[in-house]
């Protein structure tokens, strides 16, 4: 005998989970469905057993659907298979299984419409009910969204967007998105021209109570910003969000030349002027981006991918031994090296081979290329921090209390201690030390605290001669000897020198630096609720980074300016993303650079609060890296594999280098050590220069974890949704999109000479 079904079949499930949890509902449960089909309901035929019975009810069992965040439509697929799911996406109910499998015209459907009223007035069947297949609760038509599908490319203006939602009540929901924008995190298939759009044919409506479940509040749920990308907020407003913007990045733009000027011999007033040049190449470039590059909300600065190798260079065997303008000939060293990798990374960019390189670029290699970044630098940031504990250790459990504990305090609509974290920590804690200067702590009898570098030579004063230069608030005389009025210029430490081995190991760096700002691309761009840019835009800002490092080089900063790892945790903290707003503060930064005493008050910071502080930054640039993992599946043995053998090699491989010390110790402190090994390295050819570059690049931790990671996932087998694929968007989009085109295209009046 043949049974129609006429109600939903949603329903029927759900009806029939709570029958076979509770067998003694049986009977309502064929009252139910006769109450509301008025359908004759199939008998039930008895099984022979109890055993049989429970095998039965086993058996029929059909596991509820539980969608998760990536919207896998194959998975779509499997539970309507597994389930008998028949889906009602486009408002049509079916009257039975197989008239499910028939598609009505659309020129039938007015005309149904019309049967199914008249029915209903001569005494028909009552209206069907539509049940939600997972909770089994009525969907009410006044609390209703539903989203048209639309699988055209290149058509995904979130104006249109607007338009097409068709929203009827206001309780919240948000839409689900549409093939081509799933995936954009790279979690997803990258969709093909042709391809059939598996969500025209199933429909999913998550309410607010399973979305709080599956919807993570992390990286991966994109924020609300308080001003987009093309946002105006008002000249006022400018002003303050521009300075909020960069002392929420101070701790990534001033604290760079407190540790490399004095590694290479530098006095204060080199340190005051280096960081003005840092400060005004900042600004620059930051601008050169904002308009030339992949015009985000980006701002570029000393990134710490420089700062290991300038150390390796810094700590050479030759230079150890100079007395007489070690700081200017090291810089220029420098210099030379940094202009050399910059072209490189310049010339990767213009002539599209980077476009080429993105295919191996992927969230499993990026994770914990960046994470090695920060976790390079454990050897320095608290042994240096240690020798003035009474400030490092309340610096580190002040800025912590304000980042975790304290995050989610508001005054006025701001989170003041979770954007002005660093900054007010280290406001306070120099505070601090201000007072115990003051107070006599670091007053030893005999010694002097007017001069701390020259109590080394009495005997008495030595054991705390280095407690006094890291303590003292007074240690420095950057602010007496700077001058108020100073503009950095091009070449303004001398003619740049260049080598083959510091210029081998900074092209190896600028490929570093280069998987860096690929992922902070593609992590930006989704934080700032816009697609990602097109391999041609990312060829862009690659090119441009390379030419502002170039700039950077030429001007004598010490290390590359690039994309600033930070950029996505100030963005989502802020909830700031207009790209006018970076520019004003950027103007900033450049107005600051020449006023020389802003530069002499910054290098009068006491590098025992400099490194606590960094110590925090760099353990924020390690989960920045992992948190890129997000756009993969992080439960895959194969990911979880490479990124941990990846750190792990990354981490004992450069220790091997390392423990090749010089032959005394006494020449470098301790904390430098580690930085040593290219020129005592296990490395040994004919050509010292080879022997120089080898064992530097093999002694930087970034760079060893990038190559396994490289070789690992571009060579281990793996769906693209595993290894989640960076997605970005396509050529042809920027002519058809408009929201696209409006984000990332060059100015009207700039790009009409690349026509």
């Amino acid at each position: 005998m043949k049974y129609e079904w006429n109600s939903s079949l949603a329903y029927t499930l759900e009806l029939k989970l709570t029958v076979l949890s509770n067998p003694k509902t049986e009977v309502q449960w064929q009252e139910a469905r006769r109450a509301l089909t008025h359908d004759p309901i199939p008998p039930r035929a008895a099984p022979q057993s109890r055993r049989e019975e429970k095998r039965a009810n086993a058996n029929s069992r059909i596991d509820p659907f539980v969608p998760r965040t990536d919207h896998n439509p194959r998975e779509l697929r499997s539970w309507a298979k597994r389930t008998g799911f028949v889906s009602t996406f486009s408002s049509e109910t079916t009257s039975s299984s197989n008239d499910a499998a028939t598609p009505i015209p659309a020129s039938d459907l007015d005309n149904k419409a019309v049967d199914n009223n008249n029915h209903h007035r001569n005494g028909g069947s009552s209206p069907k009910i539509e049940i939600d297949p997972v909770l089994g609760r009525t969907k009410q038509l006044n609390r209703r969204i539903e989203i048209e599908p639309d699988s055209r490319p290149g058509n995904d203006d979130r104006n249109l967007n607007e338009s097409k939602k068709r929203i009827v009540g206001n309780d919240g929901l948000e839409a689900i998105p549409k093939k081509d924008e799933v995936g954009l995190n790279g979690t997803g298939d990258e969709p093909k021209k042709g391809e059939v759009n598996d969500f025209d044919h199933v429909g999913i409506e998550v309410y607010p109570g399973e979305e709080a479940l599956i919807a993570s509040e992390g990286w991966n749920r994109q924020s609300r910003m308080r001003y987009g990308l093309r946002d105006n907020p008002g000249f006022a407003l400018l002003m303050y969000y521009g300075l909020q913007h960069y002392l929420s990045l101070a701790g990534s733009l001033i604290f760079i030349p407190l540790i490399i000027v004095p590694a290479m011999g530098g006095t204060d007033r080199d340190t005051a002027e280096v960081i003005s040049t840092m400060l005004l190449i900042s600004g620059i470039t930051t601008i050169l981006h904002s308009y030339f590059g992949t015009r985000l909300p980006l701002v570029q600065g000393s990134s710490f991918v420089y700062l290991a190798p300038a150390l390796v260079i810094i700590n050479a065997r030759e230079y150890r031994n100079l007395t007489e303008h070690k700081f200017r000939h090291i810089m220029r060293e420098l210099q030379g090296a940094i202009i050399v990798g910059s072209l490189f990374q310049s010339i990767l960019g213009f002539t599209g081979f980077m476009s080429l390189l993105l295919r191996l670029i992927n969230p499993v290699m990026v994770a914990p290329t960046v994470a090695a970044v920060g976790l390079a630098f454990f050897s320095y940031g608290f042994p240096q921090a240690g020798s003035c504990v009474e400030i490092s250790i309340p610096l580190i459990l002040l800025v912590l209390i304000f980042t975790l504990y304290l995050r989610g305090i508001s005054i006025f609509g701001h989170r003041i201690f979770q954007i002005y974290a660093v900054p007010l920590s280290v406001l306070i804690i120099w505070t601090y030390a201000f007072f115990l200067t003051a107070g006599g702590a670091y007053n030893y009898k005999g010694c002097s605290s007017d001069v701390p570098s020259s109590n080394i030579l009495v005997d008495a004063c030595r054991k705390h001669a280095y407690t006094m230069q890291h303590c003292r608030t007074d240690a420095s005389n950057a602010w007496r000897t700077a001058a108020w009025v100073r503009i950095p210029y091009p070449l303004q430490w001398g003619v740049p020198i260049f080598h083959f081995r510091t210029s081998l190991i900074m092209i190896i760096v600028s490929l570093v630096a280069t998987v860096d700002s690929v992922g902070t691309y593609h992590s930006t761009s989704l934080l700032v609720n816009s697609k990602p840019p097109t391999p041609r835009i990312v060829s862009r800002g690659i090119a441009l980074e390379g030419f502002c490092s170039v700039l950077a080089g030429i001007w004598g900063s010490g290390t590359g300016a690039t994309t600033l790892t930070e950029n996505v945790h100030t963005v989502n903290i802020t909830k700031v993303a207009s790209r006018r707003v970076v520019e004003t503060g950027a103007a900033f930064l450049i107005l600051f650079s020449f006023i020389g005493k802003v530069g002499a008050i910054l290098a009068s910071i006491p590098q025992a609060l400099a490194a606590s502080m960094l110590c925090f930054m760099w353990g924020l640039t390690v989960s920045l890296g992992l948190s890129t993992l997000q756009y993969s599946q992080t439960s895959s043995y194969r990911n979880i594999t490479i990124v941990g053998v990846s750190l792990f090699l990354g981490l004992t491989i450069p220790a091997y280098f390392q423990q090749y010390q010089p032959e005394s110790s006494l020449i470098l402190p301790s904390y430098f050590v580690p930085y040593a090994a290219a020129s005592n390295g296990p490395v040994h050819t004919s050509s010292k220069q080879f022997d120089f570059a080898m064992n530097a690049l093999m002694s930087l931790n970034m760079v060893v974890t990038l190559v396994v990671a490289f070789v690992l996932d571009n060579t281990v087998p793996g769906s693209r949704q595993e290894r989640g694929v960076y997605i970005w968007s396509h050529a042809e989009e920027m002519a058809t999109d408009p929201s696209l085109h409006a984000d990332y295209s060059l100015p009207s009046k700039i790009s009409r000479f690349f026509c």
